[in-house]
């Protein structure tokens, strides 16, 4: 900018000529022309920096066409029909516009407000998955709902090893009771130990009493 301001000052206030500035300062004659023409225009603001954005965009839709767009939103929708951004371009089409892409149509309808975005799916990178770091640490229950062939009803309880992912024990009961879980545990921690905690899908993670747990025999 300080350079432009000298080129221009070595013209209007010194008389050099055009050639001599350019020559002068490494530039060519028509960029010394602009910068006079400019600074005769517009004053000292001519020196301030521009946008090298283009004043208009060749690749925009064109006005007419994206308040056809919108039309035919408010229309579709007034009949009940599908008005989503494929179906608005089929219609310009059969119209004779020429119609943007769909994925444009869609830009146009978020940016006008008549679709609300997707909210963004949480990354996986979020997701802190839960992992005893030794043997019996923790073991996690469950109980699911099945059908025998003959279509009989029954309750499968499962405990399974946290750390390694090791199915411990898995029963099928023809309805799960207090009693035949705390059975089943019994006899699982009697061949595997007792676990520091048991994690289920019921309750929070609690600590078994030691009358719960049978430790097996030395």
């Amino acid at each position: 900018m300080v350079k432009n301001q000298i080129i221009v000052t070595s013209v209007v206030s010194q008389g050099l000529g055009v050639r001599a500035t350019a020559k002068k300062y490494g530039v060519s004659p028509a960029w010394v022309s602009t910068l006079v023409k400019r600074y005769r225009a517009e004053g000292p603001s001519a020196f301030e920096p521009r946008s090298k954005r283009p004043k208009s965009n060749p690749l925009a839709t064109p006005p007419d066409v994206e308040d056809r767009i919108i039309e035919l939103r408010k229309e579709l929708l007034e009949i009940g029909a599908d008005a989503g951004a494929d179906t608005i371009h089929t219609h310009l089409e059969r119209e004779g516009v020429t119609a943007p892409s769909i994925s444009t149509i869609q830009r146009i309808l978020t940016r006008r407000g008549f679709v609300t975005p997707a909210p963004k799916k949480r990354p996986r990178s979020s997701y802190i998955r839960f992992e005893a770091e030794l043997p019996n640490e923790c073991w996690q229950s469950d109980m699911t709902h099945w059908h025998l062939d003959d279509n009989t009803p029954v309750e499968i309880v499962t405990f399974i090893d946290d750390h390694s992912r090791l199915v411990l024990s898995i029963r099928a009961f023809p309805t799960t009771s207090m009693e035949s879980v705390r059975r089943l545990f019994h006899h699982t921690c009697a061949i595997f130990g007792t676990p520091a905690s048991v994690l289920t899908d019921i309750q929070d993670r609690w600590r078994p009493n030691t009358s719960d747990a049978v430790r097996p025999a030395a």
